[in-house]
């Protein structure tokens, strides 16, 4: 295995500067309207955050009624980005595979919703 190029490590203070929280999708729907097959998503990052409109790009692997409750990696930390006639305010974090299927990333047990990655 390699090491990283000088020119892609990154310091602490910039990986610090990622907020990367656990949250609970709490609805998801179709969006016909993007580009590139995706849902909509609304996702619960706790008490002091609350829920956030996501889109995500995981038609190929996941249904849209197996989603709700699925607790996921976000960062909440993006400008707003605005997709067709939707906002997204956060980024769904995947592995994204050699056919461009992307596998979510999710805690492998429960956590409080707005729980950071360290």
């Amino acid at each position: 295995m390699s090491s990283p190029d000088s020119n892609h490590t990154l310091s602490w203070d910039e990986f610090e500067r990622v907020d990367l929280r656990a949250g609970t999708i709490t609805r998801a729907e179709p969006f016909p309207e993007a580009h590139t097959p995706a849902y909509k998503l609304w996702i619960d990052f706790g008490d002091k955050m609350g829920p956030l409109p996501s889109s995500a790009q995981i038609t190929d692997r996941y249904d849209l009624d197996e989603l709700e409750g699925r607790q996921v990696l976000g960062v909440v930390n993006f400008p707003p980005k605005q997709i067709g006639p939707f906002v997204s305010e956060c980024l769904v974090t995947g592995f994204v595979l050699d056919d461009d299927e992307v596998v979510l990333a999710e805690p492998d047990a429960p956590v409080p919703n707005g729980t950071r990655l360290a």
